[in-house]
Protein backbone atom coordinates (compact mmCIF):
# COMPACT_ATOMS: atom_id res chain seq x y z
CA UNK A 1 0.00 0.00 0.00
CA UNK A 2 1.11 3.53 -1.16
CA UNK A 3 0.00 7.12 0.78
CA UNK A 4 2.26 9.39 -1.16
CA UNK A 5 0.68 12.22 -2.12
CA UNK A 6 -3.21 11.34 -0.26
CA UNK A 7 -4.55 13.49 2.61
CA UNK A 8 -6.50 12.06 5.79
CA UNK A 9 -8.70 13.97 8.15
CA UNK A 10 -9.88 12.38 11.53
CA UNK A 11 -13.37 11.42 11.82
CA UNK A 12 -12.97 10.50 15.62
CA UNK A 13 -10.49 10.84 18.07
CA UNK A 14 -10.21 10.05 21.87
CA UNK A 15 -10.97 13.15 24.80
CA UNK A 16 -7.45 13.28 25.24
CA UNK A 17 -6.45 13.51 21.66
CA UNK A 18 -5.61 16.92 20.16
CA UNK A 19 -6.64 16.16 16.26
CA UNK A 20 -10.19 17.26 15.34
CA UNK A 21 -11.90 17.06 11.67
CA UNK A 22 -10.62 20.39 10.63
CA UNK A 23 -6.78 18.60 11.21
CA UNK A 24 -5.57 17.83 7.89
CA UNK A 25 -2.51 15.12 7.60
CA UNK A 26 -1.06 15.64 3.92
CA UNK A 27 1.50 11.92 3.57
CA UNK A 28 4.82 11.39 1.71
CA UNK A 29 5.78 7.95 0.65
CA UNK A 30 9.41 6.98 -0.37
CA UNK A 31 9.47 3.38 -0.31
CA UNK A 32 8.53 2.06 3.60
CA UNK A 33 9.44 5.51 4.78
CA UNK A 34 6.10 7.81 5.77
CA UNK A 35 6.17 11.46 6.94
CA UNK A 36 3.64 13.82 7.12
CA UNK A 37 3.21 17.85 8.01
CA UNK A 38 -0.46 18.55 9.72
CA UNK A 39 -1.97 21.33 11.08
CA UNK A 40 -5.49 22.74 11.73
CA UNK A 41 -8.12 22.81 14.77
CA UNK A 42 -5.80 22.77 17.76
CA UNK A 43 -2.50 21.88 16.15
CA UNK A 44 -0.91 24.72 14.57
CA UNK A 45 2.12 22.80 13.18
CA UNK A 46 2.45 18.97 13.63
CA UNK A 47 5.42 16.55 11.88
CA UNK A 48 5.21 12.51 11.66
CA UNK A 49 7.59 9.79 10.17
CA UNK A 50 7.18 6.59 10.40
CA UNK A 51 7.48 3.16 8.37
CA UNK A 52 4.79 1.33 6.38
CA UNK A 53 4.94 -2.18 6.24
CA UNK A 54 3.51 -4.97 3.50
CA UNK A 55 0.02 -5.16 4.80
CA UNK A 56 0.14 -0.59 4.53
CA UNK A 57 0.32 -1.04 8.97
CA UNK A 58 2.01 2.20 9.54
CA UNK A 59 4.58 2.99 13.32
CA UNK A 60 4.90 6.14 13.40
CA UNK A 61 6.07 8.55 15.54
CA UNK A 62 4.55 12.41 15.59
CA UNK A 63 5.61 16.07 17.29
CA UNK A 64 2.92 19.09 17.03
CA UNK A 65 2.72 22.36 18.62
CA UNK A 66 -0.23 23.13 19.68
CA UNK A 67 -2.62 26.30 20.16
CA UNK A 68 -1.41 27.11 23.39
CA UNK A 69 2.12 26.91 22.37
CA UNK A 70 2.99 23.42 23.67
CA UNK A 71 5.26 20.65 22.10
CA UNK A 72 3.56 17.74 22.51
CA UNK A 73 4.91 14.26 21.38
CA UNK A 74 3.72 10.56 21.02
CA UNK A 75 4.05 7.17 19.20
CA UNK A 76 0.93 5.56 16.71
CA UNK A 77 0.08 2.40 15.50
CA UNK A 78 -1.86 2.66 12.44
CA UNK A 79 -4.44 -0.19 10.50
CA UNK A 80 -5.67 0.13 6.92
CA UNK A 81 -8.93 -0.23 5.90
CA UNK A 82 -9.98 -0.25 2.13
CA UNK A 83 -13.46 1.14 1.96
CA UNK A 84 -15.89 0.05 -0.66
CA UNK A 85 -15.28 4.01 -2.87
CA UNK A 86 -11.60 2.70 -2.97
CA UNK A 87 -10.73 5.52 -0.05
CA UNK A 88 -8.28 4.42 2.82
CA UNK A 89 -9.91 4.36 6.46
CA UNK A 90 -6.53 4.19 9.42
CA UNK A 91 -7.48 2.94 12.56
CA UNK A 92 -5.01 3.81 14.99
CA UNK A 93 -4.21 3.34 18.62
CA UNK A 94 -1.77 6.16 20.39
CA UNK A 95 0.13 7.04 23.15
CA UNK A 96 1.24 10.58 24.19
CA UNK A 97 5.24 10.46 25.21
CA UNK A 98 4.97 13.46 26.77
CA UNK A 99 2.24 16.00 28.98
CA UNK A 100 0.41 13.10 30.92
CA UNK A 101 1.37 10.33 28.82
CA UNK A 102 -2.00 9.09 28.01
CA UNK A 103 -3.43 6.71 25.40
CA UNK A 104 -6.02 6.95 22.51
CA UNK A 105 -7.89 5.63 19.36
CA UNK A 106 -8.58 7.58 16.49
CA UNK A 107 -10.16 7.47 13.13
CA UNK A 108 -8.69 8.89 9.88
CA UNK A 109 -10.10 8.63 6.72
CA UNK A 110 -8.56 9.92 2.82
CA UNK A 111 -10.20 12.85 1.70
Amino acid sequence: MNYHNKSFRPIQNSENGETTEETIFKYKQEGTILTSEYSGGQIKKGHLIGLVDENGNIEMRYHQINNNKELMTGICFSKPEILTNGKIRLHETWEWTSGDKSKGKSTLEEI
